[in-house]
């Protein structure tokens, strides 16, 4: 009897790219070996990273305390005096300059922090996403000393030509561009080699223990909603940052994400194929893409590329992953994406993916679902099983106490005095009930802030209710009878009602269309309102 052989995942994948350097045996790789076992010991570090030490964690305590409460004491000095425009942007430069003279684990914070505009005060997200490509390369000698180390063999072997100066250097790695010696048919191949900081991960253990110690006594310190809750925050970024420090879990990640996309016949997005031997705890070779950048919107528009449709495209393609398959690239933003020529979507840096459970897909789609339909209820309910609450939180009571059982206040009618009193109200209920933000929740909220910005950039006079109407009607039609059935919902109850969303922005049922700038000159008034 024969054995029926295990299809490629290329051949199973429309996303990846139709002539590629070589094939991929799906589950056959050697970098496979105990992937899953691989993970679930990575996610296990997490409570012991947090835990705080009865005693100060030392020299590298002195060394953070020193850099940001430098950081404070010069903008006390110097920029707040000068009113509250300087103020801002004062402090949000100084904690950059901090953040990077403290090294990877800070920068890589900061650059969570650059990719969550509308999360994160506007100054401050401006400020890190200098972070994202101004970071100080490592030396040609050590990126070589690495690929030694794991590849066990001097690199001009494995490598006809490697540039010695990276394409760009982020806090956890760089990225080369090279020549394999021994492509497919022997013949030379263009790819791009991830290569991991030679002391990152010691770096990251250490700074976790220091913050795992200082943040608790930050708790309520901080007067900014999305900073309320610290260590909840860092919680967050330990257990993204100790999946990414292990490149196997990326180029697993790789595959995970491209296989969601073609089960659902999603072709606008391209993958890069991970090498199927060049890839290590620290090393990851990988196929090379190239195309426009994401945010080069004259060059995407002269191809003639339907800008509309890549947005329509980008939000269908994370929605459908997130909700039918529970996986998503949870790192989305300019510098890991770019348009093809044929108007795809090309996405890069795996090393953050959100992944969903079966409880907390189930609650996903309960909050989507619930939040198209006008259930309030509901909505809060997905959201506590989601983790964001613990599980005996009155649910009646958030709802009151939040004023999601009133009608929406419109915050541009609001004093400056008023928002600020709102504000602080808000964060204090939500910490009262003990709330916060589990993992796949931030990098939800985060990739749709950064959706949010792509229709700012690409297709600014959409009407933002009609698209959403639109979303639902496409889930209603492709997926909602599986939908229904797995939040236990009859389809013929599914209405969408966008009385909740129309709350979400602050108006009533009379606002009919919103564009991107309707949207965007309220927040201006808003902002220019809280800097008064």
């Amino acid at each position: 009897m024969t054995s029926t052989p295990k299809p490629h995942a290329d051949e199973r994948s429309g996303a990846f790219s139709a002539e590629g350097p070589w094939v991929l045996p799906m589950d056959e790789m050697p970098w496979q070996h105990n992937i899953d076992m691989r993970r679930a010991v990575a996610r296990r570090r997490v409570p012991e990273l947090m835990t705080p030490s009865r005693l100060p964690p030392g020299f590298r305590l002195v060394k953070v305390v020193k850099e940001l409460g430098g950081a404070v004491a010069l903008w006390r000095m110097f920029d707040k005096p000068k009113g509250a425009a300087a103020s801002r942007q004062g402090i949000a430069r100084r904690l950059r300059e901090a953040a990077e003279a403290l090294g990877p684990t800070y920068i890589k914070l900061g650059q969570i922090i650059s990719s969550g505009e509308g999360l994160f005060p506007a100054e401050l997200v401006s400020e890190f996403r200098k972070c994202r490509d101004q970071v100080p390369a490592e030396s040609f000698e050590d990126v070589e000393r690495v690929l030694v180390e794991e590849f066990g063999k001097p690199v001009d072997e494995v490598f006809e030509t490697f540039d010695r100066e990276p394409l760009a250097a982020a806090s956890i790695a760089q990225v080369h561009r090279a020549v394999l010696r021994h492509g497919p048919n022997e013949q030379p191949v263009e790819v791009v080699v991830k290569v991991q900081r030679p002391t990152v991960a010691q770096a990251v253990t250490k700074d976790l223990a220091v913050l795992a110690w200082l943040t608790p006594h930050l708790i309520g310190r901080i007067p900014v909603a999305s900073l309320a809750n610290p260590p909840a925050l860092v919680e967050v970024f330990a257990k993204t940052i100790v999946e990414e420090l292990d490149f196997r879990l990326e180029a697993q990640n790789m595959l995970d994400v491209a296989e969601a996309f073609a089960e659902l016949g999603q072709e606008g997005f391209i993958v890069p194929r991970p090498h199927p031997e060049l890839v290590t705890r620290r090393v990851l070779v990988m196929e090379r893409l190239q195309g426009f950048d994401f945010d080069n919107v004259a060059e995407i528009k002269t191809a003639g590329i339907d800008t509309h449709a890549l947005v329509r495209t980008g939000m269908i393609g994370f929605l459908e992953g997130a909700m039918i398959h529970g996986v998503f690239h949870g790192d989305l933003h300019g510098g890991n994406l770019f348009v093809l020529p044929d108007g795809r979507t090309a996405l890069l840096d795996f090393g953050i993916v959100g992944r969903l459970n079966t409880k907390h897909r189930n609650a996903f789609l309960r909050m989507l679902m619930t939040s198209t339909m006008n259930d309030v209820k509901g909505q809060v309910e997905a959201i506590r099983d989601l983790g964001a609450l613990p599980q005996d939180t009155d649910i009646e009571a958030v709802i009151k106490d939040l004023g999601l059982d009133g009608p929406p206040i419109d915050p541009t009618t609001l004093t400056r005095e008023e928002l600020i009193t709102e504000l602080n109200r808000v964060v204090k209920a939500l910490l009262g009930y003990g709330a916060r933000m589990p993992k796949e929740l931030m990098l939800f909220a985060k990739n749709m802030v950064f959706l949010d910005a792509a229709i700012a950039n690409l297709a600014p006079e959409v009407d933002l209710f009609a698209e959403i109407a639109h979303l639902a009607t496409y889930f209603a039609q492709n997926h909602g009878a599986r939908i229904a059935a797995e939040v236990g919902m009859d389809p013929r109850e599914h209405q969408v009602d966008l009385t909740a969303v129309r709350s979400s922005f602050g108006v009533d049922d009379t606002v009919d269309t919103m564009t991107y700038h309707d949207l965007q000159a309220r927040r201006d008034l808003i902002r220019r309102r809280l800097g008064a």
